[in-house]
This record gives structure tokens, sequence and C-alpha cells, in this order.
């Protein structure tokens, strides 16, 4: 049954000139589908590189929006309409905008998993892996305001020594990883590498060898003399990992950390995503030009 149903994704793919996009944590048949997988961010940058017409994003709604904001020519599809993401709900423009007001001074850094809205009343976006970096290159002299996750936001404080005034959002899954879970991974595998996302408590940081974004860990993994690798994140990573790195070995930390909004999304809902060219994400120009200012003054700090 899945091989006709990829095969009629295929056609259709044609058809509309469509590109698929997996974001890592996307289960294994969609990853494989895709013609490029890998982190939000990236994945939407790749997108807009190409001439296709249409853009469907096995991801999450705010990916989707950010493929938008960088592709506004394209149509945009999600292949589940509430494949949602909790932390970038935890803060919306009104919310931001009050915050804004009580320190007028101050620079807003957004993490990418933000809506357009937040985004467009930001000043920089950044990601997992490039936050350490934008930071460091702001001035001295200006309060930062980090949104919304607390975790990513306390690790760019211990990391850079440079406060800044942090929203109290969180990822839903990497919060369910515990500092036990890592210590009996760590018992049951003593030659591992343990390695983790910044998105993870302070206390599973500290327990942690090496603090990732995905496509670090990708690469990390790749280029390491360690053969077993623990891995502290959302579990769908662990299949780009293996087939980036075959001879090696990946263990999660947990089974249960794992996204339910990103499991949302299958092959059948691709193959309906593109037969009914549903569901089209937009974002209002007036929000999508403010927003693209974010993320091109990110690119400008810390270009790709």
């Amino acid at each position: 049954m899945s091989g006709e149903i990829i095969e009629k994704i295929a056609t259709l793919k044609r058809q509309r000139r469509a590109v698929v996009l997996a974001h890592n944590y996307q289960i294994g048949e969609v990853q494989d589908i895709a013609d490029f997988t890998g982190d939000s961010l990236g994945l939407s940058i790749e997108a807009s590189k190409t001439d296709a017409a249409t853009i469907v994003f096995c991801g999450v709604r705010f990916m989707a929006e950010t493929a938008a904001i960088l592709s506004p020519d394209k149509t945009v599809l999600l292949p589940d309409a509430t494949a949602g993401c909790p932390m970038a709900d935890m803060i919306d423009a009104k919310q931001l905008a009050d915050l804004k007001k009580r320190h007028p001074n101050a620079l807003v850094v957004c993490y990418v998993n933000t809506t357009a809205e937040v985004k467009a009343l930001s000043d920089y976006c950044c990601t997992s892996s490039n936050a350490l970096q934008l930071v460091r290159r702001l001035p001295e002299d200006r309060e930062i305001i980090f949104v919304p996750d607390r975790n990513l936001g306390q690790y760019i404080i211990d990391q850079t020594g440079r406060d800044m005034i942090l929203w109290p959002g969180y990822c839903l899954t990497h919060a369910r990883i515990t500092t036990e879970e890592v210590a009996a991974a760590r018992a049951k595998f003593p030659d591992a590498v343990v390695m983790s996302h910044p998105e993870c408590s302070s206390e599973v940081r500290a327990a942690s060898d090496e603090l990732l974004s995905t496509g670090q860990m990708l690469k990390f993994a790749g280029m390491s003399d360690y053969r077993r690798f623990i891995v502290v994140t959302e579990v769908g990573i662990i299949h780009s990992l293996k087939k980036a790195c075959p001879d090696k070995t990946f263990i999660p930390v947990s089974d249960a950390a794992a996204c339910r909004n990103m499991k949302k999304i299958t092959l059948e809902k691709v193959l309906w995503s593109l037969e009914d060219m549903q569901y089209r994400i937009t974002v209002p120009e007036d929000v999508r030009v403010r927003a693209r200012l974010s993320l091109d003054r990110m690119l400008e700090v810390t270009p790709t």
C-alpha cells in the first residue's frame, strides 16, 4: 500500500511542481519521500532556492509560515492543519508588544519556533545552532528580550554571560526528558557520548556531553570517533542519524520524547495535501515583510 502511495506522491509532485520538506522529527517514511530533510529554517531556505511552485512542509505550522515568509511566490502547504507547536503558541504578538513597552530600549531576539506575528515584532530571529553566535554579536549596551524558550535562553546566558529577559516558554517534548533517564542510559551504555538539544532543562544539559541542534547532531555524529550516541531530543532524529551514519549506534534517551504534533503527518496526508492542495499557509503581506526583516538581520549577523 505504501508503495502505491509513494508513486502517487511522486506523480503529483511533478504535476504540481512541488518540493517536499521534512523536519528531522518527522516519522521515518515521511523523511524518506522528502526532497530535503533538516531543521526548520534550513529547509525553508533550501525551498526558496528551488524553482518549485509548491512547498509541502512536513513539520508544524510555524515552519510552514517561515517557508511562506521566505517564498511569497510559492504555494505553501501543511499536510495537517492541526500540526502546531505548543511552545510557539506560548507567546503571541500582544504579549510581546506589552513586554517591549516595559523594555523600550531592548533588542528582541525570537527563536525560530515562533509565529509570523511574533517574528514581525522582533529585531532578530535565531535558531538553536546560531543563537550563541548571534547574541555574542549584539551590542553589549542593549538589553535583550529572548522569546519564547526559557531553556534555550538560559543556555545562551550560561554560555555568553549576557543577561537577558526570558519569556517562560518551553518545549513540552524536551521538558519530559529527565536526568534519571540520562543517568540510566549512561549506566547501560557507558561507552556512549550523550548529545542533547539545548531546549532541554538546565539539569539535563548539565548531565550531557554535547549540546547541539539537530543539524549539529548530524554533523557531530558523522565526524566523531564515537561509535555509540545517547540522543537526548525528539526521537524522530534517530531515523536521520541512522541514515547518515549506518555504521554507528544511536540510542534514544526516552521513547516518550515524541512530539505528537510532529507525528501527525503521514504519507497519506502528504498525498491528500498534494491532491487537494491543502492546507495552504499564508502570511499577511505586512506581517511577512516585517518578519522577513528579523530573518534577514539574523543572516547578516550569522551568515549560513
